[in-house]
């Protein structure tokens, strides 16, 4: 029987205390791969601690659990740095399996050349057995000479390359490719490639590897007979992955592109699909071989490209997804944007290529990209009707103090108010923390910064979004700075105010709340499709043209550039020096919804962690 005694501490049935740790299901293949696992996926974390006392596990346990979090954070980073891919090109097979080849002779001329082997070893075993005076057998008499391998290393070669050679050539003719995937995971990681070992290029790679091995074996065993085997020269996988004879490839370019500046990780995942999809479509090209062909043909197979994918399709590449459309013609497609989106990412790099010395200078050449984007339809969101807002702010969350599990605690409160009142995106307000509620000491007003803070995970989708933003009335009646005191009491200036909201596959915190709200707001009634979180920021933006504040005030505290060449590029401070506090708290204080009345609305203390997070309205088990 296990006992389980606190987060991750257990007991087994011998007594023995043991720490371990569920990997979250997008980290498995990952954590394999950090932690060199034999096979594709780890789905837990596990250590003995070699004690059966309580007290002393509790002790031990503490720097495993350290461990086991950096473990979790370099798979995160590798899933950053090294976005999956479904495919390989036959030129990255062929590097790879002609690298373990040549790794594998290379290493047993060496072994050669030394002469010596594990020999050493076995004459220190040898010598504390005699002098411990333990009686023992060995068909082996150690060797008095260092000229050349001893008989004990001849025939250890030999029996290691007669055992393993049957072995991969039964597991190559059965394609069983378990066989070698410690291995091909070794050259995975040395190559820098994270390659879906679900995937049909997966095997293919696998099977190329272990016909490598078997070449590689054999060689060894003519060599071993006395033949002339040469070792072929062992390309470095840097070296090997960058070029090809005549110049850069384009993951490479992307790769060196990426260095140039920190993007946020949305971006880096975004941009990255974008590359792996064309790849998947032409293979890795030299970038100065991309023409205006590739782009045009890039293009249509993205806009094939489903816009709702299960199944087999979430492994698919772009050839078996634009095939799958032919066949599938009312299945709704990308929007424009987002493959406007990859087209932008591959006509930076193709351009930082150029500017960089990738594309050389006497080689002809002009931006492929350029002109290749599709025209993008308007955006249909629109701001909430009056009659939408009261269903929502009508709802149990704010009449009957319910915390819906997918709502994380007070977000599902605060987060749609403060979006009303603010015009703020959903990622702006999910990360705030106490010390973004600042008051100035001059005039009074109370107001929230929306920072962009890296460091914290934390982003804003332009420089002009670094803005200040005067706390709206209303939000004070309600109770928001009640709010924001209580949780400066109980976790200090740096705590956040939404502790459950955690950072999303693409960073943001704010991405598992949007599908809970777009849920909850369907099970309210509200079936609109153009009334998402996103629409507060429509109405908030429309509400201030209503009270006919000036337009350039307007796109300060939305932190759009709009048409004004005078409000790009300033941050809050420069914000409130051109406009000053008593202007923008003023231009706040006109922010009005007709037909909206909120007067039942109020939040207070009891609503934090008495009331317990409940199932609510759109969620299921």
């Amino acid at each position: 029987m296990v006992r389980v005694v606190g987060l991750g501490l257990i007991q087994n049935e011998h007594g023995v205390w043991c720490v371990r740790r569920k990997v979250p299901k997008r980290l498995e293949e990952a954590v394999a791969r950090v932690q060199g696992a034999p096979r594709a996926r780890q789905p837990w974390l596990k250590r003995s601690l070699r004690t059966k006392d309580e007290k002393r596990a509790k002790v031990l346990a503490k720097p495993i659990m350290m461990e086991f979090d950096r473990i979790l954070a370099q798979a995160e980073a590798l899933l950053v740095e090294h976005p999956v891919r479904t495919s390989l090109t036959e030129a990255e097979i062929k590097t790879i399996s002609d690298y373990f080849y040549a790794h594998e002779l290379g290493a047993d001329e060496e072994l050669r050349e030394e002469g010596v082997g594990t020999d050493p070893i076995f004459a220190d075993v040898h010598r504390q057995l005699t002098e411990a005076g333990i009686e023992f057998e060995s068909p082996f008499e150690v060797p008095q000479t260092s000229s050349g391998l001893s008989d004990r290393m001849m025939y250890k070669i030999e029996e290691d390359t007669s055992t393993v050679l049957p072995a991969v050539k039964k597991a190559l003719a059965r394609g069983n490719v378990d066989f070698i995937r410690y291995e091909l995971n070794e050259l995975l990681q040395l190559f820098r490639i994270n390659l879906d070992p679900n995937s049909s290029d997966f095997r293919k790679l696998a099977l190329a590897v272990m016909r490598a091995e078997v070449r590689a074996l054999e060689a060894i065993q003519a060599r071993h007979q006395g033949e002339p085997v040469e070792s072929p020269k062992l390309v470095e996988p840097g070296a090997a992955s960058a070029t090809s004879a005549d110049g850069w490839r384009l993951r490479a370019a992307y790769e060196e592109w990426v260095k140039v500046e920190p993007r946020k990780k949305s971006t880096q995942l975004e941009f990255a699909r974008g590359i792996d999809r064309f790849i998947e479509l032409h293979s890795d090209l030299e970038v100065s071989q991309i023409s205006r062909r590739h782009v045009r043909e890039f293009r249509d197979a993205a806009q094939l490209v489903p816009a709702r994918r299960s199944g087999k399709l979430l492994k698919a590449g772009l050839p078996e997804l634009a095939e799958y459309s032919r066949t599938h013609l009312d299945e709704p497609r990308l929007k424009a944007a987002t493959i406007n989106k990859w087209l932008n990412c591959l006509g930076a790099v193709l351009n930082w290529s150029r500017k960089n010395g990738l594309i050389p200078d006497e080689a002809p050449w002009s931006d492929p990209v350029s002109g290749m984007r599709l025209t993008e339809t308007k955006s249909n969101r629109q701001p909430w009707e009056v009659e939408e807002l009261r269903l929502l702010f009508g709802s149990p969350v704010y009449l009957g103090g319910e915390r819906p599990i997918g709502g994380k605690g007070e977000a599902a409160f605060w987060l749609p108010l403060l979006a009303l009142f603010s015009g703020a995106r959903l990622n702006e307000l999910a990360p705030l923390t106490v010390d973004d509620v600042k008051i100035d000491a001059a005039s009074g007003v109370r107001f929230v910064t929306v920072i962009e803070d890296e460091e914290a995970g934390r982003g804003v989708k332009t420089e002009q979004s670094v803005r200040a933003v005067p706390v709206h009335p209303e939000l004070v009646r309600i109770g928001f700075v009640d709010f924001v005191e209580r949780v400066r009491a109980s976790g200090g200036a740096s705590a956040r105010l939404f502790p459950q909201l955690t950072p999303g596959p693409k960073g943001g915190f704010g991405e598992a709340f949007s599908k809970w709200f777009g849920r909850y707001k369907r099970a309210l009634g509200v079936e609109n499709p153009s009334s998402v979180f996103h629409s507060f920021r429509h109405g908030f933006k429309d509400a201030l043209r209503a009270a006919g504040v000036q337009e350039d005030v307007n796109d300060a505290l939305t932190g759009h550039s709009g048409g004004n060449a005078v409000a790009r590029g300033y941050g809050w401070r420069d914000m409130v020096r051109r406009f000053g506090f008593p202007t923008l708290n003023a231009a706040m204080e006109k922010v009005a919804y007709p037909g909206l009345d909120l007067s039942h609305v109020r939040w207070t203390p009891d609503h934090m962690g008495t009331r317990g997070a409940k199932r609510g309205h759109g969620e299921t088990g």
